[in-house]
């Protein structure tokens, strides 16, 4: 039985959004209110939460957490089909609507409950890429046990201030973002929409740690080559650390050259938390680390052996206290990822970056990012690294096509600096950089990348 914050007894920052500074007292109030106003439902009871924009969003969760209830947050850019699914799927007994609040921020406290590890404190959906949406139940224990192992690998303290602009309805923006401070015992300055000035300003005061995804690395660091207070706020944080997708190499580069620092990155899904991880002192780029303290983790051959070296690309299994429990209402969904022995299917490919400390770079998805061509595997990622890396090319994303011939054909859509080069050059410069059977066969121009709402290219949406 434990709790999962750090005291909020104090009259220090814990939460700023916009104009709105909460202290640690003043959550306590707030979060008291909220859970006043939904009548004081005892724990494991589930609430819906709309993830908006607002400086209430935060408090809510940090209430539901605190009072032991099981949040299901809430997409505000769901569409109707989806948000009836995901209600009659999760059946919340309330659903909050952040606007609608004005809590009160000087009155009792919410004294938090102790739970068991395995007490449900979190269902959030996944993208329903083959079938609806399904609701991944994360307790109390997945997030102790990942948020302790962050704190080891990237020195978290009670000192620090994650500054981010990521939605709370993801694992990135929520758990890491606004759980961790909490339990850290540290702040919180969330920008709930993004813009590299807002950024670089919150980065600007105090111990900061930047969270962000790759999309908002790349735009940072386009905005720091032409404004010197970005650059600046850049430079004055702590830790850098990017996940949710791979960040291009020419990105790693650029805010290196910018901030005189690496970005490190990290690794990890819904069903698992965040497993890999660059330590604050060893980043790697190109890589997500190694292994979190406690996470056992396998590359697997497609006959079920382990692979070894750094040239052949496994399956990423995980196994360990972050991994969550299973699907809601979903025991099929839950054997078909997760097998009796704990190990969790990521579904991910990856190859052993080399070197004592196990670190993993990964390649891409089973589903769209290993491509199979003229007897050969090859990793999209790579592909899309080696294109990333000519001058010409602002953004890539790379698949593979059927193919009478080769069985599948590497096909790359290509944003393109202007002048824009031309498709053989960037054949060519691939085929040099990587291996010629790593070219693209194709590149197909575009003005943009389709992209979800934390900044993943759809490459399903691609073809």
């Amino acid at each position: 039985m434990r709790e999962v914050f750090a005291d909020l007894d104090h009259d220090r920052v814990v939460l700023e959004v916009g104009g709105v500074a909460l202290t640690g007292r003043q959550l306590a109030s707030a979060c008291a209110d909220v859970v006043g106003v939904l009548g004081n439902p005892p724990p494991g009871t589930r609430v819906a939460v709309w993830a908006r924009p607002s400086p209430w969003t935060p408090v809510v969760l940090a209430a539901n957490a605190l009072a032991g209830l099981v949040s299901v947050p809430l997409n505000p850019g769901i569409g109707e089909a989806e948000l009836a699914h995901v209600l009659k799927d999760a059946a919340p007994a309330h659903t909050v609507d952040p606007d609608r609040l004005d809590p009160a921020l000087d009155g009792p406290a919410l004294a938090p409950v102790s739970l068991d590890d395995a007490a449900p404190m979190l269902v959030l959906y996944t993208s329903g890429t083959t079938g609806p949406p399904k609701g991944a139940v994360l307790t109390r224990g997945n997030v102790v046990a990942d948020l302790d192992g962050l704190a080891e690998a990237w020195a978290w303290t009670a000192e620090d201030v994650v500054v981010h602009a990521l939605p709370l309805f993801h694992v990135h923006g929520l758990c890491l973002g606004w759980f961790g401070p909490l339990r850290r015992g540290g702040a919180l300055r969330w920008i709930p929409r993004f813009e590299p000035r807002a950024v670089a300003s919150a980065l600007a005061r105090g111990r900061t740690m930047l969270f962000a995804v790759p999309t908002m690395h790349h735009r940072l660091a386009e905005a720091a080559e032409h404004d010197p207070d970005v650059v600046g706020g850049l430079r004055h944080a702590r830790l850098l650390v990017s996940g949710s997708a791979p960040l291009p190499l020419p990105d790693h580069e650029r805010m290196e050259a910018l901030t005189g620092r690496k970005v490190v990155e990290r690794y990890g899904l819904t069903e698992t938390l965040i497993v890999c991880a660059c330590r604050h002192d060893a980043p790697r780029p190109g890589t997500v680390g190694p292994a979190v303290p406690g996470i056992d983790l396998r590359l697997v051959a497609d006959d079920g052996t382990d692979v070894e070296g750094t040239d052949a690309i496994g399956e990423v299994w995980i196994r360990g206290p972050t991994v969550f429990p299973g699907y809601l209402n979903r025991p099929d969904a839950t054997a078909a990822v997760l097998d009796a022995d704990g190990w969790f299917r990521t579904g991910d490919l990856a190859t052993w970056a080399g070197g004592d400390e196990g670190a993993v770079r990964i390649v891409g998805r089973r589903a769209t990012d290993l491509i199979k061509t003229g007897g050969f595997k090859v990793g999209a990622g790579e592909v899309e690294d080696g294109l990333l890396s000519h001058p010409g090319v602002r953004e890539a994303a790379v698949v593979g096509l059927p193919d009478e011939d080769l069985g599948q054909r590497i096909v790359a859509w290509v944003v393109p600096r202007e002048p824009a080069p031309t498709e053989a050059e960037l054949i060519e410069h691939v085929a040099r950089r990587l291996a010629h059977h790593k070219r693209p066969r194709e590149i197909r121009y575009v003005d943009a990348l389709p992209r979800n709402a934390m900044g993943k290219v759809q490459k399903r949406r691609l073809g």
